[in-house]
């Protein structure tokens, strides 16, 4: 059933801050029969409120139910978009990690079969954290960004494993405008709690002092300074 105005209203006053940047500029968005949305007016990160954020066990249900493989050639080339620009600007025989690598690693592998060595890591299939300890020349996040609760912490932890000079790829539907949003397919997964669009990227390489590009429509590219 929707849920009642005087729920909206609650929830949103409990939600002072943008969980990106911690902003207070936080306006209503989209509401529908599941849950509502909320934007920030600093970074433009849409999120759904904590209230609406499933459970650990509910969230692995939902991934379960995926049946990728590295020998489903249909979930390769759909990894081909985020796999391709990467291959393409990182030398020959790169160090990588897969943040997020799903019940079934298929990235890594793609990387590994092109001659870089690969690391994994994600907190329901693939939790032991020693991975993140390290840096990378090159960091993968496939449909990963829009799962975070914590964007803020979670792009910060994705971001400390990268090296200097080094390059993160992420790949993730970018929200349009509000009228789009509305029919958007996308925010319908219960397991998507966080929608990004350019503005935010743009707003993010900012605080990273990066660079960033924009590969189609779904490839964001961010680039770490140098050490001078």
């Amino acid at each position: 059933m929707p849920i009642p105005p005087t729920d909206t209203e609650l929830q949103f006053e409990k939600q002072t801050t943008c969980p990106l940047c911690a902003a207070a500029g936080i306006v209503p968005w989209h509401t529908d029969v599941f849950r509502e949305y909320l934007r920030c007016e600093n970074c433009e990160l849409i999120f759904v409120p904590p209230l609406y954020h499933l459970s650990r066990a509910e969230e692995k249900a939902e991934y379960d139910l995926h049946q990728n493989s590295p020998e489903d050639e249909g979930y390769r080339r759909f990894l081909s978009r985020v796999f391709e620009p990467i291959h393409a600007r990182v030398a020959e025989a790169s160090s990588g990690l897969d943040f997020g690598s799903g019940p079934g690693p298929t990235l890594s592998v793609m990387f590994e079969e092109a001659g870089h060595t690969m690391a994994i890591y994600d907190p329901q299939y693939a939790a032991d954290t020693a991975p993140l300890a390290e840096q990378y020349d090159f960091v993968t996040a496939s449909e990963v960004v829009e799962h975070f609760c914590r964007p803020a912490d979670d792009l910060a932890r994705i971001w400390s494993c990268v090296k200097p000079g080094g390059l993160l790829g992420i790949m993730t539907k970018l929200s349009l405008d509000q009228a789009a949003f509305a029919g958007w397919h996308y925010k319908d997964d219960p397991t998507h709690v966080s929608f990004f669009c350019r503005e935010t990227f743009r707003w993010l390489a900012r605080q990273w002092n990066a660079e960033l590009e924009f590969v189609g429509n779904d490839v964001v590219l961010i680039t770490a300074g140098a050490v001078a």
